[in-house]
């Protein structure tokens, strides 16, 4: 029997795509979302069911940003095939992008057993949730935001990029969020931030699902919910996305910042009332 029902896939499906790429931490809100439905959130097909609808969101950030991934893979394809393209900064940040997602993997292999263990407990979440806001509150106050997309670097990348980790290993800080925070912390103003948020994350969510498919598939999350679950998400993220950006576009990420505290304080309440177990 699969430990995932459809019905719950569909609630994580919703909950993953509401919440992949909003500063607010998916991993976080998956395992309270979890936890209130008596799901382990320790459980190896469950571990493996949430990389594995991250996809879904993925696939979400593949159509959404279609044109922009063609520019840029086709100004990649070009400077490997002519020396005289190199100059291209598409071409530039095909490679940063690459770059960036080597010391993520290289992490995330390392210390999957620790990741997918103590650091999955709710405790780490909502410590997580908590101090990612303060994080992100001074990003947002005291970043220049003068910085356009075409502006960055290979130092900006590789920053952006390796700042995922602190999402892998605390559950509850938000990969986005950390990243977005990092962008801002180097000058970039909120929507290059934020796009550059998305196309970080790219290859490192997908390597991420397809690592943990043959593991979720073989440990009982059942096909069927697997592919409702990325489903949902993939249909729930795009709007998200397009929600965010517009967003960024006029406000302060002051709202994320408030919300995240609040969930976290939550969280703190209800693990020491013993509502939800950590």
């Amino acid at each position: 029997m699969s430990v995932i029902n459809v019905g719950q896939a569909i609630v994580l499906g919703i909950v993953e795509g509401l919440t992949e790429f909003l500063p607010v931490s998916s991993t976080g809100h998956l395992k309270i979302t979890e936890g209130l439905m008596d799901i382990p959130v320790d459980d190896t097909s469950v571990v493996g069911f949430t990389a594995v609808i991250q996809v879904g969101a993925i696939a979400a950030v593949l159509v959404y940003f279609f044109s922009d991934i063609v520019r840029i893979v086709t100004a990649w394809g070009r400077g490997i095939a002519k020396p005289s393209e190199r100059y291209h900064h598409d071409y530039k940040f095909g490679w940063w992008v690459i770059f960036a997602t080597v010391p993520v993997v290289i992490v995330g292999v390392a210390a999957k057993d620790l990741i997918e263990g103590p650091l999955a407990s709710l405790w780490v979440v909502a410590g997580s949730l908590i101090g990612g806001s303060v994080v992100m509150w001074l990003a947002d106050r005291y970043g220049t935001h003068k910085r356009g997309e075409d502006d960055t670097s290979l130092t900006d990348a590789m920053l952006i990029g390796s700042s995922q980790i602190l999402a892998m290993l605390f559950p509850g800080f938000s990969r986005s969020g950390a990243t977005m925070s990092t962008g801002l912390l180097l000058g970039l103003d909120r929507v290059a931030a934020t796009r550059l948020s998305f196309f970080m994350g790219i290859p490192a969510l997908t390597g991420a699902g397809i690592y943990e498919l043959p593991s979720a598939l073989d440990s009982g999350a059942g096909a069927m919910p697997l592919v409702v679950g990325t489903l949902v998400s993939f249909v729930v993220a795009y709007a998200s996305i397009a929600w965010l950006l517009r967003f960024v576009a006029r406000h302060t990420f002051t709202s994320f910042v408030i919300y995240r505290v609040v969930i976290g304080l939550l969280l703190f309440g209800l693990l020491s009332a013993g509502t939800l177990d950590a």
